[in-house]
């Protein structure tokens, strides 16, 4: 009873936790690949992956899988530990190619098909990758090309574009888009390239490799990189095996079949890698894709395919919202939305809920935790604007900033996260591993509380807090303000230096379409809401706000606006 009741003290989620889910329930370390592959086994002629309506079987996949994976290990000599790039898009290529290369030891980097080169020189340069996995099409084989050139990458392994669609499809591009696609340039380079096709047709069968789940790494993820070089997230196979069982057991059944789970999330990003790919096709569930975010597409694959899973960003969610009418009857299939990557505006909440009945639930993750941490109940509403819970088997705490000591229910600190999908450290960086962690709790850099039924809410992170008057300012706390009025589509706020305040925040907006409001009208509605110290110092108006490759506002670009704009103003 003692220790039931410590447990309930120090996790005070337990005793609130949505029925059916226990925090203590046994997780799953088995490596994904050999959970999907067992997949394949039990279910080989059920739809294993949907690409813009060219159909994968689980049988094919597990063939396509072993077959690319003895070809990588007998024809390239790729061994346990070795680093293997994926520059991809999602496609069926990608899939084959992540479980091929775990099959045999081997470690995913993944690589933003959308980096510039130099980007992508510090990624693959960095993590030490022999060998990189990418598609023929120009705007990503010329990064890949130069790659080589540059002595970056020993050899490329190419997947023919129009080999992943259906044959009609298939045929109309080679007809029509053919001007699309790049071959090597001939001489040296085109000996360091070898097709994806050849490689399949060998028909290898791989042996087998030992694997210690617990420490040896299966994906080397690099962070975004805002306040710095990205540095790469080792995580082990136990990680990733730990996270889906994690998010197994929270969704009480949801991601098995028939249920079908949308990717339309970028596979190269942390979230969709372990939510759209690995936790449905581990259970035997279908993997619906697109290669990119059009409305349109998203609408038209989810009349197609029924698909009931879509995992999003907030600026995803807002586009559906804000298409109304035309986006609601495409919606009906789906029963529930999980929201990740960034914070979900209340507004956009409400909005969604004009559209549709879906559940919207939003999730909190961190590379370096494979990612989940917490999410809102799957089966039914939890408390507006939290994060939910911690999943099964993870442990939080909230730390004073300033003191570093934890602090009491509903007291604001950092959120520290213990559990088995936190990773093993950063690759080749001990200083940076030892400052991710105090006392073996990772660091998520996020500031919010914990109430008194366990539920989790984030106010800000810890470098975007402004510090004015010395008082703490948190941006999320006046972008939320700004989205209650009717003109503003998106708005994202930073602190930038104030001679008498130390930092003040300014605001940076986009307006609806045909919609007008002007910085002291803008003033005047958040004075309702703001006290002096949070409201901006500056409004500025933008086309557009950047964002970053899985749709994230960023407050990265905005600031070296702002840094240029002051010096524009310097006298000479």
């Amino acid at each position: 009873m003692a220790a039931a009741a410590a447990k309930g003290a120090t996790r005070p989620w337990i005793k609130h936790y949505p029925e059916g889910i226990s925090w203590d329930a046994k997780i799953d370390l088995t490596p994904v690949h050999e959970q999907v592959l067992a997949a394949c086994a039990r279910t080989p002629d059920a739809v294993a992956l949907d690409f813009l309506g060219k159909r994968t079987r689980f049988g094919e996949l597990a063939r396509l899988i072993n077959a690319f994976a003895g070809a990588l290990q007998t024809e390239l000599g790729v061994k346990k530990g070795t680093r293997v790039a994926l520059l991809l898009p999602n496609t069926p290529f990608y899939v084959i190619a992540y479980y091929a290369v775990l099959r045999i030891g081997g470690i995913v980097v993944n690589c933003n098909p959308l980096y510039t080169v130099h980007e992508l020189t510090h990624i693959v340069g960095n993590s030490g990758a022999e060998l990189m996995v990418t598609l023929d099409l120009k705007q990503v084989f010329d990064k890949a090309e130069a790659l080589v050139e540059a002595g970056q990458v020993k050899r490329l392994i190419v997947c023919h574009f129009p080999d992943a669609l259906p044959a009609v499809k298939r045929l109309l591009y080679r007809m029509a888009k053919s001007k699309d696609l790049s071959k090597p340039k001939e001489g040296g380079i085109a000996a360091k390239v070898t097709a994806f096709e050849e490689l399949i047709a060998r028909k290898l069968t791989p042996a087998p490799v030992s694997i210690d789940a617990k420490k040896d790494v299966a994906v080397q993820q690099y962070t975004g990189g805002t306040t710095g070089l990205p540095k790469g997230a080792m995580l082990s196979h136990a990680n990733i095996a730990a996270n889906l069982s994690q998010i197994d057991a929270w969704g009480c059944g949801l991601f098995y079949p028939p249920s079908r789970v949308v990717a339309v999330l970028p596979f190269f990003h942390i979230f969709s890698m372990t939510v759209c790919m690995n936790v449905p096709l581990s259970v035997g569930s279908q993997v619906v894709m697109l290669p990119r975010f059009e409305l349109k597409a998203l609408l038209d694959l989810l009349t197609r395919t029924g698909a009931n899973i879509l995992p999003a960003v907030p600026t995803l969610v807002q586009a559906l919202a804000k298409a109304g009418s035309r986006a609601e009857a495409h919606l009906s299939s789906v029963e529930v939305v999980i929201s990740g990557g960034a914070p979900l505006a209340d507004e956009v909440r409400a909005k969604w809920s004009k559209v549709s009945k879906a559940l919207l639930a939003e999730g909190y993750g961190l590379t370096e935790a494979s990612p989940v941490v917490c999410c809102a109940a799957l089966r039914v509403p939890s408390k507006p604007m939290s994060i939910g819970q911690p999943l099964p088997g993870t442990d939080i705490r909230f730390v004073d900033v300033e003191t570093g000591k934890v602090v009491k229910l509903g007291e604001r600190g950092e959120l520290q996260v213990k559990g088995p999908q936190v990773m093993l450290g950063y690759y080749n960086n001990p200083e940076a591993t030892r400052d991710a962690f105090v006392d073996g709790w990772l660091r998520s850099g996020d500031v919010g509380y914990i109430d008194e039924d366990g539920y989790v809410f984030l106010v800000d992170r810890i470098k975007d807090l402004i510090i004015s008057s010395g008082f703490n300012v948190y941006p999320r706390n006046i972008e939320e303000a700004m989205m209650h009025h009717p003109a503003v589509e998106e708005v994202n706020v930073i602190g930038v230096p104030d001679e008498y305040r130390g930092e003040a925040p300014v605001a940076f907006v986009k307006l609806r379409a045909d919609q007008q409001v002007t910085e002291s009208e803008l003033k005047k509605f958040l004075a309702e809401t703001l006290n002096k110290l949070e409201m901006p110092k500056e409004i500025i108006f933008k086309d557009q706000l950047p964002k970053t490759l899985i749709g994230k506002l960023s407050k990265k670009e905005l600031r070296e606006e702002y840094a240029a704009r002051g010096k524009k103003h310097e006298p000479a």
